[in-house]
């Protein structure tokens, strides 16, 4: 059963380069992965708790300059703008609580937490009697508490967003040089297949061009032999008969020529000729025009 060169060679290197592109592929989702799952963290673990810790700072801020304008110029504070912020710190510090990622920060979140609630004391104590200075001074002091520990918040998740970014920029170095190597390996593979493939390839052609060549140059006992049992084989079998029976044929023809040399030709006799050697002209003008095709390849 002829087997098909598109079966083996050809399959097999399609096979090799699908692959080649798989694992490319495969590896390049590979560590964008990665390198996206710890950007993310940084946003998500680091960056909304610096953000939380800024908004809970704004907060104490605004409610400490409200106090103080309300002291100093003896005015009743707006109780509705201090319970909107005490709204705000609370949902802040919430989002905190469910988002603690450092070592430590447990600790800190818990006694932001107990200043905050002496500060909610402090401040309802204030709205109470706010003629006191005594009161103030002691707000002020809690102010400053927990302020120092809402910097101390951000500062530690700053510090870790610097250390998960350059914990990322190694891994996108890392990354980069284990894909310059598969990408690298991946080619040199293809690459040997390919000039494997192409050099056994080029021999069988050549030497199917050779063999043609010598039959458009009369030289009929010229033969083609390739190994293998594939279309080529099978195109230089088809060539080996096609120049036997071009050389039988002429070889009648000239026994017919001396036989009739000295004897008149007959009509038929001529016919036969002539058809003999249009058969002839015919097959070298198909065995040139293959030529011309593969010289054009």
């Amino acid at each position: 059963m002829k087997t098909s060169i598109r079966s083996k060679r050809f399959t097999m290197g399609m096979v090799i380069f699908l692959v080649s592109i798989l694992i490319l592929s495969v590896s390049s989702a590979y560590y964008l992965n990665r390198l996206s799952m710890k950007t993310s963290a940084i946003l998500k673990e680091n960056h909304y708790s610096v953000v939380y810790a800024q908004d809970m700072s704004d907060v104490l801020i605004t409610i400490n300059r409200g106090i103080i304008n309300s002291f100093l110029t003896n005015k009743s504070i707006d109780t509705t703008i201090i319970n909107r912020e005490f709204i705000m710190f609370d949902k802040s510090l919430r989002l905190e609580r469910n988002n603690i990622t450092e070592v430590g920060e447990d600790q800190l979140v818990s006694g932001i937490e107990t200043n905050y609630n002496s500060f909610h004391n402090s401040v309802a104590e204030f709205l109470g009697s706010p003629d006191q200075v005594i009161k103030v001074l002691n707000l002020q002091e809690k102010t400053d508490t927990l302020y120092q520990k809402l910097l101390l918040l951000a500062k530690m998740n700053e510090k870790a967003i610097e250390g998960k970014t350059d914990d990322a920029k190694i891994s996108a170095k890392k990354a980069t040089i284990q894909m310059t190597f598969i990408g690298t390996l991946c080619f040199l593979i293809a690459y040997g297949f390919t000039f494997m493939f192409a050099s056994y390839f080029n021999q069988r052609f050549y030497r199917l061009f050779d063999g043609i060549k010598e039959m458009v140059s009369d030289n009929y006992r010229s033969r083609l032999y390739l190994d293998g049992n594939d279309e080529l084989t099978e195109i230089s079998l088809a060539f080996n008969e096609m120049a036997e029976k071009i050389n039988t044929n002429k070889q009648k023809m000239s026994v017919t020529l001396h036989e009739d040399l000295g004897k008149d030709k007959s009509t038929d006799d001529i016919d036969e000729l002539k058809k003999m050697l249009l058969q002839i002209r015919n097959m070298e003008e198909k065995a040139e025009a293959m030529l011309s095709r593969l010289e054009k390849k």
